[in-house]
């Protein structure tokens, strides 16, 4: 009889996340955040650290002749971030399979660290601030697109507040009712500019985007 390998349920999980992200571009949602990415991305240089890059959206704003590294924990994403480099023609990047709490970078390292849509699922936000305070030079920048939670007593954050156990569970970890913007007021940056908008998408259509400074 031929033994067969049980299946890893988490790695299939990863590998199914990892191709549905890979088909979620071009609808309004991109539509929706592109003027805001070009304005954050297209002017940075030097060494830029994405953490949880995922499929490569955000490769298309970035300057070609930055030293882009990404830190994806999903093995299963980096195949698609490695195809989409290849059509825009980016050669300075590097993939690291680490976790935002421990990212695999030196002290003091990095001109800027971008995230989007990433802050509402990591399992320790107060340390992934820290992480991305450490790695950055004095005066770096921490810029950001992210979803947030409704405001307090509002129908829709009790909506997010009831449907997050499943929200985690089909969203890779991702949390819709977190409240980001007063963590990165308190992580300890120098300055935190940011502002609030809406996006087209249900349950967690709050966002906010901006900048903080080591």
């Amino acid at each position: 009889m031929v033994k067969t390998q049980p299946c890893n349920c988490a790695n299939c999980g990863k590998r199914v996340f990892a191709w549905m992200m890979s088909l979620d571009r071009g609808g309004p949602y991109d539509e929706a955040v592109r003027d805001r990415k070009q304005s954050l991305f297209g002017s940075l240089n030097g060494n830029v650290l994405e953490i949880g890059p995922g499929t490569g959206v955000n490769l298309a704003y970035f300057p070609k002749n930055i030293n882009w590294i990404g830190i994806e924990p999903n093995p299963f994403m980096h195949s698609y971030l490695k195809i989409e480099a290849q059509k825009l023609n980016f050669n300075n990047i590097e993939i690291r399979t680490a976790s935002s709490e421990r990212i695999d970078a030196e002290d003091n390292s990095m001109d800027a660290v971008v995230s989007t849509l990433v802050l509402c699922s990591v399992p320790n936000l107060y340390n992934t601030l820290q992480e991305i305070l450490r790695v950055l030079k004095p005066g770096g920048h921490f810029l950001f697109i992210e979803h947030v939670a409704a405001p307090q007593e509002t129908m829709l954050r009790k909506i997010q507040s009831t449907i997050r156990p499943v929200w985690k569970l089909i969203g890779d970890g991702c949390s819709p009712d977190r409240e980001t913007w007063i963590a990165l007021d308190n992580a300890g940056f120098s300055n935190v500019n940011y502002e609030h908008f809406r996006a087209p998408v249900p349950i967690v259509s709050p966002h906010i985007a901006g900048v903080a400074t080591k």
